[in-house]
């Protein structure tokens, strides 16, 4: 696919370079992951991540996800100095993307991953609307 250039600083026109141009940097996937999976909402929430991110990193990643539409920042309900992070439709539309991570690591690095990870990769394999739909209606 031949290269363009546009007000997004995408590197081509091909929909996979430009996906990863928004948000195929380490990160991330991870904070969706942890947003859908584990149901993390708040900064503290993702610095406990076992990936261990650094907090400035993290700062930029959020701001990054925001600023894409992805997911949506708004204060607690009780503490005005804690943030809420939550996934917006355009953000929960790139979970089958992580599904599909999962099923596929479950199948060649099945000896590495976590156990939770492979009976969820079987409930894809099995049914994969229904296992899908267990984390969506969140």
């Amino acid at each position: 696919m031949k290269a363009k250039k546009s007000e997004n600083n995408f590197r081509s026109d091909c929909p996979i370079s430009s996906a990863l141009d928004l948000f195929g940097d380490k990160w991330s996937l991870l904070i969706i992951r942890d947003m859908v999976y584990f149901g993390e909402r708040t900064f503290k929430d993702f610095t406990n991540a076992a990936e261990r991110i650094s907090t400035a990193r993290l700062s930029d990643r959020l701001c990054k996800l925001e600023n894409l539409g992805l997911i949506t920042k708004s204060n607690h309900p009780t503490n005005k100095k804690i943030y809420l992070y939550n996934l917006t439709a355009k953000g929960m539309d790139l979970f089958p993307v992580i599904a599909e991570y999962i099923r596929w690591s479950n199948k060649y690095l099945n000896d590495h991953i976590a156990k939770e990870a492979k009976e969820y990769a079987k409930m894809l394999e099995n049914d994969r609307p229904a296992a899908l739909n267990h984390f969506m209606k969140r």
